[in-house]
């Protein structure tokens, strides 16, 4: 490997990485503070957090790379401007042409990982972390109660539960503690079961015991009933997909799969490997500057290219979903163009326009 595309290479891949690590860090205060408001409402458990997480993670990394790979190189071309560096290479008689090779020994390895993300390993983690929801919904053990030990739910209400089934929805010897507006709430029962009605709605049905209710402090004003069978509402169940959901189906599948959706799904994760290769040819004629100009103009001119270009993905792509437009359109009306004026913008940096000859 020649010297030149080393340096160029390395000053290439160290911003991108630094530009990464950036985005990576601002990204998982947002998803984590979504999963923490699901977990706080109850609608994901508190043990699934991490999990949850790193998969959502990498259902996001086709969306994240691209920006990050635009940005860093955006950063560096513009150093290189800004230091001479590239007023140097031009002197020296190297043109875009000559800078291809460097540029694509990043490019191309970050493009097949985006590609792998989106088209195989995203949909995957979108799978597992839906199946660890539903196990979750329907097993009391992965909602956070355990055999043995008392647990304070969401409500507030504070579960003994003394030996729980090996499918975790039933229990046996259960106590509970609840406290409402200055009156202490106690119910015992000798068994329990976990059931749904409707979709989302969950209940914890006891069974033979007691519950005792009255005043939190001075008072006699108490109550004692005995019950045969009493219900107690669980939260909610988080969302989830169906399993025919196109956004949980392998891409293979899809292919042969005829609704619109299906459709808009296979273009909607073959998007983004080919938004990235845009943009990286992009970088280098939004990036040239004069010696003494700012870089960061350029980098927010890009990043708003970025915007628009993903907004006008996830708008085709719901637009497809609807039959709105037809599926041999897909979203080849947006990346075809976007490649195009790319590879012809890179080619085209730094010439002249030839004059008009006159008659």
């Amino acid at each position: 490997m020649p010297k030149l595309d080393r340096y160029l290479f390395r000053e290439f891949t160290q911003s991108f990485l630094a530009t990464l690590i950036i985005l990576l860090m601002v990204s998982v205060g947002g998803v984590m503070a979504d999963l923490l408001g699901d977990v706080a409402d109850g609608k994901v458990p508190a043990r699934l957090l991490l999990s949850q997480l790193g998969l959502q993670f990498i259902n996001y990394m086709p969306y994240i790379i691209p920006l990050a790979l635009m940005l860093g190189l955006l950063l560096a071309f513009s150093r290189l401007y800004r230091d001479s560096e590239m007023a140097v290479l031009t002197a020296a008689g190297i043109g875009p042409r000559r800078l291809l090779r460097p540029l694509m020994m990043l490019v191309v390895p970050v493009v097949i990982v985006v590609g792998m993300c989106s088209l195989w390993l995203g949909p995957w983690a979108l799978r597992t972390a839906q199946h660890m929801l539903e196990h979750a919904n329907r097993s009391l053990v992965v909602s956070g109660l355990d055999a043995g030990k008392f647990t304070v739910l969401s409500s507030g209400a504070v579960v003994y539960v003394s030996a729980l089934s090996p499918d975790g929805t039933g229990l046996s010897k259960v106590f509970m503690h609840r406290a409402n507006e200055g009156r202490i709430d106690v119910v015992t029962a000798k068994s329990g079961q976990m059931f749904f009605e409707g979709e989302r709605n969950r209940y914890l049905r006891l069974d033979d015991g007691f519950r005792v209710e009255g005043p939190d402090g001075a008072g006699l004003d108490y109550r004692l009933i005995r019950y045969k069978s009493n219900e107690v509402a669980l939260p909610d169940r988080a969302d989830t997909l169906d399993k025919d959901d196109p956004e949980l189906l392998p891409t293979p599948q899809l292919l042969s799969d005829p609704r619109p959706d299906a459709n808009a799904q296979v273009h909607a994760r073959l998007t983004p490997p080919l938004l990235a290769l845009a943009f990286a040819l992009l970088t280098l004629p939004l990036s040239r500057s004069s010696p003494r100009q700012t870089r960061y103009g350029r980098v927010m001119l890009g990043f708003l290219a970025y915007l628009v270009g993903i907004s006008l993905m996830f708008n085709g792509t719901q637009l497809l979903a609807d039959g709105k437009l037809p599926g041999m359109a897909g979203l080849w009306w947006l990346t075809l163009p976007l490649l195009a004026a790319g590879l012809w913008f890179y080619l085209r940096d730094g010439q002249l326009s030839r004059p008009r000859r006159r008659a």
